[in-house]
């Protein structure tokens, strides 16, 4: 058992997105529930950086887990939470800047400049299912940042000359926001949830005295089920076992 947790914080460790997948195949079913369901989402996303010189978005691609708690009261209603693992920002197209050497400087002129800004994000949203399976979702996004980097470029001799700065120090740690979603669950399966979402970020990108910046995307993604099924299998299976039990006779004949 101990040599088995070892392994999983180590495959964590080297690789979080497929350890993520591994972890999620192995406890899926334990994760779900009728009022709760876990899963994977991933897709694209297309972000920008309000106030900034760009030629466009910048397109990335997340991956992440979610869970759906729904109320007891009223399971139309629910709380969607979860972890984007990976999940990049930033912005397609910035002017290049000085790197403060004359040779950098030379090589990238009349280049362009990527700015892509890595962040391990957390919703919490309030989600809401209509009967017809349409659902809207609504509520805070914060981000825990991992990695930030401009990626500049230039095509010389048509090919593509590279170089990354890591900005890292310069972006604020914790980013925050709002979202606001709308998606389908699609009877397929155990239900593939397809959605599209926009984050508005509300904490300045940068550090330092600045004009401030903020964090925009665009999310589209598709979430499936783990264990979903294998889940409603055990608890039939149970139900099962407690409807073959028998009272012994004295309890289910009446006394004279």
């Amino acid at each position: 058992m101990k040599k088995g947790l070892v392994l999983l914080i180590a495959l964590f460790c080297f690789n979080s997105v497929r350890s993520q997948v591994l972890i999620s195949l192995i406890f899926g079913d334990k994760l779900n529930s009728p009022f709760l369901e876990f899963g994977l989402e991933g897709g694209v996303n297309f972000s920008t950086i309000s106030d900034l010189e760009t030629s466009g978005t910048n397109l990335g691609f997340n991956l992440g887990f979610y869970f759906d708690i729904r109320s007891t009261k009223n399971p139309a209603w629910m709380i969607n939470t979860g972890v984007i693992v990976k999940s990049p920002m930033g912005a397609h197209g910035m002017p290049v800047y000085s790197l403060n050497d004359a040779n950098l400087d030379n090589t990238f002129a009349g280049g362009s400049v990527n700015r892509e800004i890595r962040y391990f994000n957390v919703p919490v949203l309030v989600k809401y299912q209509f009967k017809n399976n349409i659902y809207l979702k609504t509520g805070p996004q914060f981000g825990l940042l991992a990695k930030a980097f401009d990626e500049f470029k230039k095509e010389v001799d048509k090919d593509d000359v590279i170089y990354k700065k890591n900005i890292r120090d310069q972006i604020r740690v914790i980013d925050a926001g709002v979202v606001f979603g709308a998606g389908y669950h699609m009877k397929v399966g155990n239900g593939l949830n397809v959605t599209v979402q926009y984050y508005y970020g509300l904490v300045p990108v940068m550090k330092g005295d600045g004009p401030n910046v903020y964090n925009r995307s665009l999310y589209v993604t598709a979430g499936i089920p783990i264990g979903k099924g294998k889940a409603a299998q055990k608890r039939a299976v149970k139900e099962a076992e407690l409807n073959k039990i028998v009272l012994p006779e004295d309890e289910v004949t009446p006394k004279k």
